[in-house]
């Protein structure tokens, strides 16, 4: 999130190699997660639980066909309509200039672990791993 420039001044900080601001909000302030996720919450309001699901900055954006629930889809039905859902989101982040880093980004996963749990497309269960 972007520092209003007003407000650049006052998140000014000094060390022994100089002063240094912050021109995007450290998520070491109190309010940062929360703010954060106001933020996620209103641009992606019309997309959560439909294709979208987020936790502060973990998110996981998903495919399924109410007409075929429970049956196994054709790959490629499935993959066109999860690149329908990842511009769609893509394009919101864009707007909000919001970004994705790339680098930590998979895609076309049958099944991924998010926050503790392993997601495929008939079972969502715990890993017992450690968030």
């Amino acid at each position: 999130l972007r520092v209003r420039e007003e407000d650049i001044p006052k998140m000014t900080f000094k060390t022994r190699y100089g002063h240094f601001k912050f021109t995007v909000m450290p998520f070491g302030l109190t309010n940062a997660p929360a703010v954060f996720i106001d933020l996620m919450n209103r641009v992606c309001k019309p997309y959560l639980d439909k294709f979208f699901i987020m936790f502060i900055d973990d998110i996981l954006i998903y495919s399924k066909s109410k007409e075929n629930h429970g049956v196994h889809l054709k790959l490629s039905k499935i993959k066109e309509e999860h690149e329908v859902n990842l511009k769609i989101m893509l394009e919101s982040l864009r707007k909000e200039k919001l970004y994705a880093k790339f680098s930590k980004c998979e895609f076309w996963l049958e099944e991924v672990n998010f926050l503790g749990h392993m997601v495929n497309h008939n079972v969502f269960m715990w890993t017992r791993v450690r968030v």
